[in-house]
């Protein structure tokens, strides 16, 4: 069974380093055909497409479903984006859920402590999928709870650095680290050079480059409004996608 991991690497190799973010607000009449048409526009530059939270609350899961598929096809991993935290029986049952509807892989909160994040890193490697840690977001306010410090034992340091420690002994596919703040990714990939790979998020309408995000370290970058609120979403995720090659190239 191919990892999610090893899937996600092989659509970038093809694609590139870019994740969409299928995140339209309520104004949109068609959720499903908007994803459905994004995902065939720019699938060519994308190694994963990311559903949220509050798109998977409009979607039932045929419609989450054939999103998955028109992803699949392209040879794009799913991600659903529900910070997932709970112990660990209803973890399972989300995850198998998510699974039945197609996705690859989800995106997990590390609050539910590391034993938790443990067993279901391992639940979902042993179906085929993944977990990604929600180590610091992207959004301005972010600073003021992921970066708050914390004791344990002889650690003192920001709550992520924590999380991230959790997310790298848990088996984690991958952690996030928002693009927003470049310099938590700088310092995270300085201290743990080998560890689970790094999903930005925030690049474009949140103010993140996905260049300077890959140069401080990011695997793969996310991108959403800007790619779907663009004229010309394709020439856009084109661009983003070029951004991260020549930023990854010129890391070494």
């Amino acid at each position: 069974m191919i990892s999610f991991g090893a899937r996600i690497e092989a659509a970038a190799a093809r694609g590139g380093r870019l994740i969409l973010a299928c995140d339209y607000d309520a104004s949109e009449p068609d959720p499903e055909g908007r994803a459905l048409a994004d995902v065939s526009s720019t699938g060519s530059h994308l190694c994963a497409v990311k559903i949220n939270f509050h798109l998977l609350l409009r979607l039932g899961p045929a419609q989450v479903g054939r999103i998955a598929e028109a992803a699949r096809r392209r040879g794009v991993q799913c991600i659903a984006d529900v910070k997932l935290n709970d112990i660990g029986s209803t973890n399972a049952a989300a995850a198998r859920a998510l699974w039945g509807m197609g996705f690859d892989a989800v995106i997990a909160n590390p609050i539910m402590g590391r034993e938790a994040l443990a067993r279901l890193a391992a639940e979902s490697r042993a179906a085929g999928k993944g977990v990604i840690a929600l180590c610091h977001m992207s959004s301005p306010e972010a600073r003021h709870a992921y970066e708050l410090l914390v004791r344990q034992r002889s650690l003192h340091a920001p709550l992520y650095a924590l999380f991230l420690e959790w997310a790298a002994s848990a088996g984690a596919d991958g952690v996030v680290l928002g693009a927003t703040f470049p310099e938590v990714i700088r310092r995270h990939r300085k201290s743990a050079p080998g560890g689970p790979a790094v999903y930005s998020p925030g690049v474009g309408a949140q103010g993140g480059s996905a260049a300077e995000a890959v140069r401080a370290g990011a695997d793969y970058v996310i991108a959403g409004r800007s790619v779907t609120g663009a004229a010309d979403p394709a020439a856009e995720a084109a661009s983003l996608a070029r951004q991260c090659a020549e930023s990854a190239a010129a890391r070494g």
